[in-house]
C-alpha cells in the first residue's frame, strides 16, 4: 500500500475527532438512527450531520433514509485499510526492534569477552 494513500488520509482524518470515533464505537453495537446518535452529543444537527458526512466519505459509514429517518451503520472492511496499513507498520517496528535488541545482544556480548 502506497505511503500516501489518499483513503488512509480520509480514513485518519474521520477518526481523528472524539466525536466521530464515539458514533463509530457507538455503531459498532448496530444500526442507529441519525437522531439516536446526536441525542448524546450536545451540538447542533448540522453539525452533526458533519461529522456523519465526514464518516461516510472516509468509507466508515453508511446511511440510508427510511421515510424521514436516515439510518447509519458501520461499512463492511471501512477500517480494512487501516488495518492492513497498521499490520505493515507493526511488522517495520518489529523487525526494527529486533535488530537493535540483536545489536545490543552482541555488544554486550563483545564487551564481555574482552574482559
Amino acid at each position: 500500500m502506497a505511503k500516501h494513500d489518499p483513503d488512509l488520509n480520509l480514513l485518519f482524518a474521520a477518526l481523528s475527532d472524539e466525536t466521530r470515533r464515539a458514533i463509530v464505537a457507538r455503531l459498532a453495537r448496530g444500526p442507529a438512527s441519525v437522531g439516536e446518535l446526536a441525542a448524546s452529543h450536545a451540538m447542533a444537527l448540522p453539525s452533526f450531520m458533519g461529522h456523519i458526512a465526514r464518516l461516510e466519505k472516509a468509507g466508515l459509514i453508511e446511511t440510508a433514509k427510511k421515510g424521514r429517518v436516515r439510518y447509519c451503520r458501520l461499512a463492511a472492511g471501512g477500517i480494512k485499510p487501516l488495518e492492513h496499513w497498521l499490520a505493515e507498520q507493526h511488522a517495520v517496528w518489529e523487525s526494527r526492534l529486533d535488530r537493535f535488541d540483536d545489536y545490543v545482544e552482541n555488544l554486550a556480548k563483545e564487551r564481555s569477552d574482552e574482559t
